[in-house]
This record gives structure tokens, C-alpha cells and sequence, in this order.
């Protein structure tokens, strides 16, 4: 997985700004595991989109979310949801090169 529009402090381990001209930065190794959100902790995140391509767009599926959305993954950040948003910020599961 990568990062666009953002970089991966590990030892922070939390998102962080991307280094000067790179676009797409490795994503850490996660494990999901599933869990009803009511037993999340309260921790300052933001709700990274997570797609297949860079694209972020395909056919609306019957769910409303685009056929390349994957899910949504919580990242830890010490910024606000808005300071991601507008730089862009998604995971990807492959680039176009």
C-alpha cells in the first residue's frame, strides 16, 4: 500500500508531511483486524480512503461508493481531519507505473 499526499513517521507512527517531491510514500505494514467501531479507542486519526488505483474513480456500485473504493483506515495524526482533506490524502493499492 502507499500514501499520497502524505509520509509515514515511524517512529512517531503516525501520518506526517511528505518529503519534497515525492508523491507516493510506502504505507507501514498494517494488520486489520475486524471490530465493531464502538470498541475503537478515541484517538486523534483521520479516516484515510483507501483505493485500488490512483485514479479514485469507477462505477457507482449499489453501495454508493465507487468500485475502486476499498474501505476506509484510520491513520493516527496529530493534525485535524480538514489538514488531509485538503492536501488529498488517500491510500492506494497500486500505482500506475
Amino acid at each position: 500500500m502507499f500514501l499520497e499526499a502524505a509520509g509515514w513517521d515511524a517512529e512517531a507512527h503516525e501520518l506526517c508531511e511528505s518529503q519534497p517531491k515525492v508523491l507516493f510514500a510506502p504505507a507501514p505494514v498494517m494488520h486489520f483486524q475486524p471490530a465493531e467501531i464502538s470498541s475503537f479507542r478515541d484517538i486523534p486519526a483521520y479516516t484515510c480512503p483507501l483505493y485500488k488505483t490512483s485514479e479514485r474513480r469507477g462505477v457507482l456500485s449499489t453501495t454508493g461508493h465507487s468500485t475502486n473504493f476499498v474501505m476506509d483506515v484510520r491513520l493516527p495524526s496529530r493534525q485535524p481531519q480538514s489538514h488531509w482533506i485538503k492536501r488529498g490524502t488517500a491510500m492506494l493499492l497500486s500505482l500506475d507505473e
